[in-house]
């Protein structure tokens, strides 16, 4: 069976940050146990920060995101990426 699609669009919640970064994980075929030994982040950590936890340590997050080569971009809401308008001036 296909892995479905993954949404990486704007995410509003704590929860769908958590959701993306497991279905991103899952997709790549990695364990937690995997992820903790690269990014030297323990499973209870990424476990939490998976369900959504909002007390989350932002640095942790960011080395959690790092190491399942994700990045976090930031912009004014409403606007899209780069890419889709067409070379239009900010």
């Amino acid at each position: 069976m296909p892995n479905k699609p993954i949404d990486y669009g704007p995410i509003q919640t704590t929860e769908e940050l958590g959701r993306l970064v497991r279905a991103h994980r899952k997709q790549r075929g990695l364990t937690l146990e995997t992820v903790s030994g690269l990014g030297n982040l323990s499973t209870r950590f990424l476990s939490e920060f998976e369900r959504g936890k909002e007390t989350a340590e932002i640095g942790k997050v960011l080395k959690a995101l790092r190491t399942l080569g994700l990045e976090v971009i930031v912009r004014p809401r409403g606007q899209g990426s780069s890419d889709d308008r067409d070379g239009a001036a900010p």
